[in-house]
């Protein structure tokens, strides 16, 4: 069983789904992400219906510290993507089969 999920697998799956070629196919799974990741820079919140919410969210400036040499190091502020399941698919992961 694979884990990783690529982009190839996805314009694969379109490609023997729906038929269309593998350009279009590449096409569509490009300006999808591209859609995504610009809402996401605007609203800073993107919500798909029945499948989750994400959000940016800055976090501060902390001191970190190397686990082999011991020593610390300031990680900087920066912002990170949080993702919150919805219900639906919540309920779907967790069918009993």
């Amino acid at each position: 069983m694979r884990i990783n999920l690529t982009k190839k697998d996805l314009v694969n799956q379109i490609y023997m789904q729906i038929g269309f070629s593998k350009k279009i196919s590449e096409h569509l799974i490009d300006d999808f992400f591209q859609t995504i990741i610009e809402n996401l820079s605007k609203e800073k919140t993107l919500k798909l219906s029945k499948f989750g919410t994400f959000n940016i969210r800055k976090k501060k400036p902390r001191v970190g510290r190397n686990p082999k040499t011991r020593k610390e190091t300031l990680i900087s502020e920066r912002n990170v993507v949080l993702f919150k399941p919805s219900k639906e698919f919540k309920d779907f992961i967790n069918l009993k089969r």
